[in-house]
């Protein structure tokens, strides 16, 4: 067997040659039982004429004339067996020449040179993997699953962005093509799948990637910093700054409940209930306040602003102010492709 040593392949190129010479060997006998059989069949043919000649002429038995015929048939089929066996070598040498199905990357090969290989191998000898286009698989909340159908119904394919490992640098944008006919009952999970045109190669197959599919557009609404939202007894609560600077703990409704994280974009989530346009919320320093304390920014870094309880008699600083948003986009967590 000859390996190929290419690392892409195309549609329809070689990927290996299995020895053919097996093969050649059995075709060439097939062949030569073929040239027998036909010559036994024309002399059947002959002799069938004769027969029927003399037959007319009363010089020969009835019963010899149509055994002849019988004789006839027999040599027929016999032919026709041979030429099967013929075909039948043709086609495993056809199979002798191994074929890519589909363009991609070949892999390492699970065989060396002048190994032995039959069809029941369970590594095969090479795999090759598509990478342009690419699919990614990740799972969506059935809580979900009205809302993305109703979108792929009415908008056709969905935008979905995906994003490395850290969740930070853009990969690839691509369009939603389908989602599974089935839930996963142990997980309350859908799959999903989304194609990428991967022409830099930047997505790698089972690569984990984070996923970001946008489901809809929603104008002029209220978003806050979801770091800014906690979680107590009474629900979602957020540590609202009065004009004092003191924060009261407010009570909110983020969009999508229990799921809000998941209907975020850029750490942005769409407040319900319990905020207004330009009102100022915590988001750092949290874990250090209590309701009715006086906060003021300590600093001002790349991390954001943070808050610190402070004196009564100390001038308080102003906090973050709340933002109104002029759009959001809903994004799922991924999972391995």
């Amino acid at each position: 067997m000859e390996l190929a040593s290419q690392s892409n392949v195309g549609e329809g190129g070689a990927a290996t040659q299995i020895d053919p010479r097996p093969y050649e060997v059995q075709k060439a006998q097939a062949e030569g039982q073929l040239l027998r059989d036909q010559g036994l069949l024309e002399q059947a043919r002959d002799d069938l004429r004769r027969y029927q000649s003399l037959k007319k002429l009363d010089s020969i038995a009835r019963q010899q004339a149509e055994n002849q015929i019988w004789i006839v048939k027999q040599n027929e089929g016999a032919v026709k067996a041979d030429q099967a066996a013929v075909d039948t070598q043709k086609l495993n040498l056809t199979y002798a020449h191994i074929v890519s199905p589909v363009s991609g990357r070949v892999g390492l090969r699970q065989v060396d040179a002048g190994s032995y290989v039959t069809t029941g191998d369970p590594n095969g000898i090479v795999l090759v993997t598509q990478l342009d286009p690419i699919s990614v698989i990740f799972s969506l909340p059935e809580d979900y699953v009205p809302q993305v159908s109703h979108a792929l119904k009415v908008k056709g394919p969905l935008e979905v962005r995906v994003f490395d490992r850290a969740d930070v640098r853009q990969l690839a944008t691509g369009q939603l093509q389908t989602l599974d006919n089935t839930i996963d009952v142990t997980t309350g999970m859908v799959k999903a799948r989304a194609e990428f045109e991967n022409r830099d190669d930047k997505l790698y197959p089972n690569q984990f990637v984070n996923v970001r599919l946008l489901v809809d557009v929603l104008k002029n609404v209220l978003v806050m910093p979801k770091v800014a939202i906690k979680k107590g007894a009474s629900g979602f609560y957020v540590f609202l700054v009065k004009d004092d600077s003191r924060v009261v703990i407010q009570n909110v409704s983020p969009a999508g409940g229990e799921s809000y994280d998941s209907a975020s974009d850029d750490g942005m989530v769409e407040v319900l209930q319990g905020l207004n346009e330009g009102d100022r919320v915590v988001v750092d320093g949290a874990d250090r306040l209590r309701d009715g304390v006086q906060v003021r920014i300590v600093g001002n870094g790349a991390g954001g602003a943070t808050t610190a309880p402070v004196r009564a008699e100390e001038p308080p600083q102003e906090a973050r102010p709340f933002e109104k948003a002029r759009k959001r986009q809903k994004k799922r967590p991924s999972e391995p492709q």
